[in-house]
């Protein structure tokens, strides 16, 4: 019997972050999203899982296990048996086995069992993060294993934290769901990756997740917390245009850590703007009473296309790089006067558009 894994009391932890599949049949998914920079190699890894239909039977049902790695190189691994996945409905705590030579019922196990009886498979929870895939028709493969220390989950340090897209996430008005279950942490381990092992301590690391029973049109998405001579810092912006009950709306927000503070800007509480380009150009400005941000993604990579969860299932509908570059500024607003708190770059920033189309740039209304 697996228990809890993580402290519900914990501070840095966020609603959300328990497994939402109701056991009914209506169509429904649900996907994490891992993150790991290196900045001493100016390169991150990302792993997403995903779980489609987890009722079986049903013409999408199965999951996924996707790597973006080190120069945008892509690994991809399904795993069609939805009764081999596990997923804790509590607290943060998932895990999918495609070959085990165990006779039991999947479920979380120690790391080094783990690594000694599944030889493909992973299983992740708020503190950890291990897997082990390999493609049959490149001979590609990946395994890992490292150790998260949460800094920031999604909201004030030390206080209660917040859901991402607000109360109303609570509800199924709003689908999908999206949560960053970690602005911020620490990861310790290593990553072989074809041979080249990666080992790291202290690396910056990220979470989110996504889930529902229906899908965005279209989105896009900005994540860093590698910044040039800012270490305190933890940045992740993005919008989409996704189905409201009976109507379609597009919404976006921005959302800071740094040095202790969450700087938060959203529909409810600020003006949210944009202009995003088919490919190569993010940029967006939000303000409130208080605060006003800006910030330009960049990238003249071509990015690599990444497969995501729709009406039609698991198909390629998404294009990232983690090699963007990011310029953000930060500034306090006092009546007619503005003063800068942040200025910051990276060159490691994660940058994504979705779905479609993107015939030609999208700019808020």
């Amino acid at each position: 019997m697996l228990g809890l894994l993580t402290n519900p009391f914990d501070t840095t932890r966020t609603p959300h972050s328990g497994y939402h599949w109701d056991g009914t049949s209506r169509r429904f998914f649900e996907g994490w999203y891992y993150r790991v920079t290196l900045p001493g190699e100016a390169q991150s890894f990302a792993f997403m899982y995903s779980i489609e239909d987890p009722i079986g039977g049903k013409p999408h049902s199965g999951g996924a296990a996707q790597i973006l790695a080190p120069n945008d190189e892509y690994l991809c691994r399904t795993f069609p048996d939805v009764s081999k996945f596990w997923a804790k409905q509590e607290e943060l705590a998932l895990g999918h086995w495609g070959e085990a030579d165990l006779d039991i019922k999947p479920g979380y196990l120690l790391s080094a069992d783990f690594e000694r009886y599944v030889q493909q498979g992973y299983q992740a929870t708020a503190t950890l993060n291990q897997g082990a895939i390999y493609d049959p028709g490149s001979g590609k493969y990946c395994r890992w294993q490292y150790e998260i220390q949460p800094v920031y989950g999604w909201g004030n340090k030390g206080s209660i934290q917040q859901s991402t897209a607000g109360w109303l996430s609570f509800l199924q008005i709003f689908e999908p769901g999206w949560q960053i279950l970690m602005a911020h942490g620490l990861a310790s381990g290593w990553i072989d990756w074809n041979g080249r092992r990666y080992e790291f301590t202290n690396a910056p690391a990220y979470g989110e997740k996504n889930w529902g029973g229906a899908f965005p049109q279209r989105w896009f998405w900005a994540n860093c917390n590698s910044f040039i001579d800012e270490p305190d810092l933890a940045l992740t912006a993005g919008g989409g245009r996704r189905g409201v009950l009976w109507w379609m709306e597009s919404v976006a927000m921005i959302g800071l850590h740094y040095r202790g503070n969450f700087y938060e800007f959203v529909p409810w509480n600020s003006q949210v703007s944009w202009n995003i380009q088919p490919w190569g150009s993010w940029q967006m400005q939000a303000k409130n009473s208080q605060y006003e941000v800006e910030l330009l993604g960049a990238t003249d990579l071509p990015g690599t296309p990444l497969r995501a969860p729709t009406e039609n299932g698991l198909i390629f509908c998404c294009r990232d790089t983690l090699q963007g570059q990011l310029n953000l500024e930060l500034r306090e607003i006092s009546g007619s006067h503005r003063r800068t708190i942040l200025k910051a770059r990276s060159s490691l920033c994660g940058l994504e558009i979705g779905g479609s189309p993107w015939s030609d740039r999208w700019v808020s209304d």
